[in-house]
């Protein structure tokens, strides 16, 4: 993980001005395990800073994506939410599964040697068809996790 000089090079270097509040929210995604919501970030930042306001986070995840330093992601739940990408963290770079029952969000990133050249070739192949220079890509699969299917999982759901 990056500390905080070379977060506030980042911001320097796009015209945007550090403040305690971002890196509050900062603090927050760099110590995030999962993938969390606005709000999520907002309560674990407002911990931190009782100064961060919810308009704050929106704000600052908005620039975050738009400098590249954070995906933001939609898995089906009617709310966005966000990880740091690998740019800003040692963590590998990773797909996700996502059970479209009960909404878990499985990190994929342990990929044999078979699947990475897999998706390497069809990287490779998108990029000479569109003359198209891939800078980085999302993988989602959506399915039923096992727990689900086997009725173990004791979240109660609404089949869609």
């Amino acid at each position: 993980m990056h500390g905080r000089g070379w977060w506030h090079r980042r911001f320097t270097n796009h015209g945007i001005r550090m403040t305690q509040s971002r890196e509050a929210i900062i603090d927050v995604l760099n110590g995030a395990d999962g993938h969390l919501t606005a709000a999520e970030i907002y309560l674990k930042a407002h911990e931190l800073n009782p100064a961060v306001g919810l308009t704050t986070v929106y704000r600052t995840l908005d620039i975050l994506t738009e400098m590249g330093v954070v995906y933001k992601f939609e898995f089906g739940e009617g709310k966005a939410r966000f990880e740091l990408t690998g740019e800003s963290t040692d963590r590998d770079h990773h797909h996700h599964l996502v059970c479209m029952k009960c909404k878990r969000i499985i990190d994929y990133s342990d990929m044999l040697g078979e699947e990475r050249a897999f998706i390497e070739k069809i990287q490779a192949k998108l990029a000479e068809r569109y003359d198209f220079e891939i800078r980085d890509h999302f993988l989602r699969f959506n399915g039923i996790c096992g727990q689900c299917r086997n009725g173990s999982n004791n979240i109660n759901f609404k089949e869609d």
